[in-house]
């Protein structure tokens, strides 16, 4: 049989070499999900400025995809993009708002 008796010093040996040492490595699971600023594009699908809400949607969902398919970098890019464009549709509308109302309560009857 075996010399050696199965005992807690080789599983202390075993349990402080590096290979066993996993809690360091950072893993995709780890890494936190950007934000995809869904809501804002949602939120900017109401105002009319529909082309352009329209981009900040898809932009949003592209970020989420690449988040899903582990592409980090690509996904806060993506996510940037889409609050910017989101934004933008949100001024836009508003302005399209403002000024509809101007025409239409300034125009003599």
């Amino acid at each position: 049989m075996s010399q050696y008796a199965p005992g807690s010093d080789f599983k202390r040996a075993l349990d402080s070499s590096p290979e066993a040492n996993t809690e360091d490595d950072k893993t995709e699971e780890d890494v936190p999900m950007p934000r995809n600023y869904l809501w804002l594009t949602i939120v900017s699908c109401f105002c009319p400025a529909y082309p352009i809400n329209i981009v900040a949607l898809v932009f949003s969902i592209m970020s989420l995809n690449s988040y899903n398919e582990g592409d980090i970098e690509g996904a806060k890019r993506l996510g940037r993009n889409a609050k910017w464009v989101a934004v933008a549709s949100i001024i836009i509308g508003l302005l399209i708002i403002a000024i509809s109302c101007a025409v239409h309560f300034t125009r003599k009857a």
